[in-house]
């Protein structure tokens, strides 16, 4: 659950249930509050697992089991995935050197299920596994003015200027620490952790000190990941093949072994998956111009030919339609599509990834050889 739960209701906010935990949908007008985003700076209260990692071994132990390399520096992280022995996504992983020890990133409520089980898997080597998700607070500032707005309220270290990479400084003197995301919703990102007694202050430092940020929930953080062509954990990745969703933001190709390398690799070698995700825009299908919004799983259609299903879909605030995700077959040739839509066929066009250009890309937007 949010750990300042209070402070959320104090601003209206609508609380919705995100794999198993409590977390701020909107506060009363979620399209505004995707444009401010998108115009200046917001900030959500981030519901994410965290397992942190010890011991002269932990470098090896996790290495060997994620799809990426861990960097040995201080201060430097990673997006990688678990695969299990056919290849498929069973987790996604950010992990991040932090000098003694490993800080990994989960979804969230899968942290726990983790650590215990790698736990049960130490047998000689010098590595602690411990859930760590109730200790900590996780705040994320987006946009093209969030490295203005961490600069105004961070002292005692500079914004970290590369994705993936933190710093260690001191808001609202308190300590924290500012990791550079790799830009989910195609805009300047940052994540700013700090003690679960030190939440409410940071969180009133990030809203109200230096820049205003403006606060948004997780309806407004999945159309803006979907806007930017981010494929997410839930919906997309989760079962999927990494070649699949052209993930190699998360794969070391030249990495040695690991669980699902041998299926990984032998789709690279292969030069193409058998499917691809692709962003779709639908038509309006109405004299009032409302959009058809089809769910998980709806039909693809080129002609009369199956040849896909969406794996989600949303209103774009900024493009004012209807866009989705698709995994299609590998080589399909044609612009115009159709998606099943309550029994009806809905006219749709492929889209070019991202749906819309911000100041960052994602780095997980699909890619192809």
């Amino acid at each position: 659950m949010s750990v300042i739960e209070s402070i959320h209701a104090d601003h209206g906010a609508t609380f919705d249930e995100r794999c198993g935990r409590q977390v701020v949908s909107h506060y009363g007008r979620p399209d505004r509050a995707h444009h401010a985003v998108r115009n200046g700076v917001g900030l959500l209260e981030a519901a994410v697992g965290v397992v942190v990692v010890s011991g002269d071994d932990r470098l090896e132990y996790v290495d060997n089991v994620i799809s990426n390399r861990i960097p040995a520096e201080d201060g430097q992280g990673c997006y990688a995935l678990l695969l299990d022995p056919q290849g498929r996504v069973e987790l996604e992983l950010y992990v991040y050197n932090a000098g003694e020890r490993l800080l990994l990133f989960t979804p969230p409520g899968e942290a726990e299920s983790l650590a215990e089980s790698w736990a049960e898997k130490v047998f000689i080597q010098d590595v602690e596994i411990a859930a760590a998700s109730d200790e900590y607070a996780i705040f994320r500032i987006c946009g093209p003015q969030a490295t203005e707005k961490i600069a105004s309220v961070l002292n005692g270290a500079a914004s970290p200027d590369q994705q993936l990479s933190f710093v260690r400084g001191r808001m609202a003197d308190v300590g924290v620490t500012v990791f550079r995301t790799d830009a989910p919703v195609g805009e300047e990102s940052y994540e700013v952790i700090c003690d679960v007694e030190d939440a409410e202050l940071v969180y009133d430092t990030l809203l109200t000190q230096g820049m205003n940020a403006a606060p948004f929930g997780y309806r407004t953080w999945d159309s803006l990941c979907l806007e930017a062509g981010t494929p997410q954990f839930e919906t997309e990745l989760s079962g999927q093949i990494p070649n699949v969703l052209g993930l190699r933001h998360g794969v070391d190709f030249e990495k040695g072994c690991f669980v699902g390398q041998e299926v990984v690799s032998r789709v690279e070698n292969r030069g193409q998956p058998s499917r691809r995700l692709i962003g779709l825009t639908l038509e309006d299908t109405d004299e009032t111009g409302e959009s058809a919004l089809p769910t998980a799983g709806a039909t693809v259609f080129d002609g009369d030919k199956t040849v896909g299903e969406v794996t989600r879909a949303g209103e774009s605030p900024l493009l004012e339609q209807t866009i989705a995700f698709a995994l299609v077959e590998y080589d399909l040739d044609a612009d115009t599509l159709s998606v099943r839509v309550d029994g009806e066929e809905c006219p749709a066009t492929q889209a070019s990834l991202p749906f819309v250009e911000g100041s960052e890309r994602s780095a997980r937007l699909p890619s192809y050889t």
